[in-house]
């Protein structure tokens, strides 16, 4: 296998996760598969990476599946499109599809399904001499499959179940391709209340996802932890009048992996390897309670892990609409922070949105990636046809 190709590749996620902040205290949290954790869609993507919380959408498979019982159509269909580390590569991207069904009398129940493909690109596996061998494609894939039903009139939850795959072996039978299952656990409440004489909705959500298994890439000899995540969101949708809309989101987002703890100045050789030995042994649901209280800088570098979003978003007639949103990470713990802008269409046939992220700070190669989700109303569609 081409180790210089592995080492490239790891850069690469590094720089997806902006890793820019200074070593001495630079302690993230290793993940496996971090394009589980790309928001798929231009609408979430438009407000600052929000979602847990916001108006239900055909695209609420990834931040909360629990909000499909409150959205209004009874069948949707979704795709998008996001080219990914545009300023250093041209063929790493992320395709996502998503989908719902309504059914049973009360239309309370639904089904929902995603399939998200992430692709690294094209890459020249070389022999020792150094000549040309094959062309390789290293890819991540997750198939989701989710049902979610309205409990009370204001509150649904919801379970997903996840089959993941991913595969950057390059032909090489040291490095084996990855197979993992993981699920989701999410609720979301919908009240509706009057501000002024205006009546408006406040929205909470929560997301347990990627709950499963760990990965490994190597025939089970070592493993790596998926980046399950606790996601908690409020939203604040107010109409002052027919016309206008305006909705503002708010996210807050956990990892529960453990910590890794951070080398001494006189840590041997042996130590290191009994360091990173011990970590490996944790198991999966181990992990999640391990990861509220292990950070070896205590309570304040546990604070430095919450990752927060603010988002907000107007409509014109329900029809035209603008977004624009924040994302904070800590320097110390990736340092994404960056600033979203987006808009969308609306009929009642299809939508179609666009979203852009401008980096907060210097030399960031996420800085000016596009979003663009197109999403299709099955009924209304039917509706034209019947028509």
């Amino acid at each position: 296998m081409n180790k210089t190709i592995l080492s490239v590749l790891s850069l690469l996620f590094c720089a997806a996760a902006g890793f820019f902040a200074a070593a001495q205290e630079y302690n993230p949290i290793p993940v496996a598969l971090p394009s589980l954790q790309i928001a798929p869609d231009a609408r979430g993507g438009g407000m600052g990476d929000t979602g847990a919380a916001t108006a239900p959408d055909v695209y609420s498979q990834h931040w909360n599946a629990a909000k499909y019982p409150f959205i209004p159509g009874e069948a949707g269909i979704a795709f998008t499109y996001t080219p990914w580390l545009g300023k250093l590569v041209d063929d790493i991207h992320l395709l996502y599809t998503s989908g719902y069904l309504k059914f049973g009398y009360d239309g309370q129940n639904v089904l929902s399904a995603s399939l998200r493909y992430f692709s690294l690109g094209d890459v020249e596996a070389g022999s020792l001499d150094g000549k040309f061998w094959q062309m390789m494609s290293p890819h991540e894939l997750a198939v989701d499959a989710g049902y979610s039903r309205k409990l009370t009139e204001t509150f649904s939850g919801a379970v997903t179940l996840r089959y993941i795959y991913a595969d950057y072996s390059f032909g090489s039978a040291d490095v084996t391709p990855g197979n993992a299952f993981a699920a989701d656990i999410a609720g979301y409440n919908e009240t509706s209340f009057y501000l002024g004489r205006s009546p408006a909705q406040f929205g909470f959500g929560f997301n347990l996802s990627n709950i499963g298994t760990k990965i490994s890439y190597d025939g089970g000899n070592t493993s790596m932890f998926l980046p399950a995540n606790l996601r908690l969101g409020v939203s604040l949708t107010y109409p002052p009048d027919p016309k206008n809309t305006f909705a503002v989101s708010f996210d807050i987002n956990k990892l529960l992996v453990p910590t890794p703890q951070l080398p001494s100045d006189d840590e041997t050789e042996e130590e290191m390897q009994q360091r990173i030995d011990k970590y490996e042994r944790i198991s999966s649901i181990g992990g999640i309670f391990k990861s509220f209280a292990d950070a070896p800088g205590g309570t304040e570098e546990k604070m430095r892990e919450i990752v927060w979003s603010l988002g907000a978003e107007y409509s014109y007639e329900k029809r035209f609409t603008l977004r624009t949103g924040y994302h904070h990470e800590n320097e110390y713990k990736g340092n994404r922070r960056y600033f979203t802008f987006g808009a969308g269409f609306k009929s009642n046939i299809f939508q179609i949105d666009a979203a852009c992220l401008v980096s907060a700070v210097p030399s960031n190669p996420l800085d000016q990636t596009l979003r663009i989700s197109l999403g299709f109303d099955m009924e209304g569609i039917g509706n034209l046809f019947i028509r």
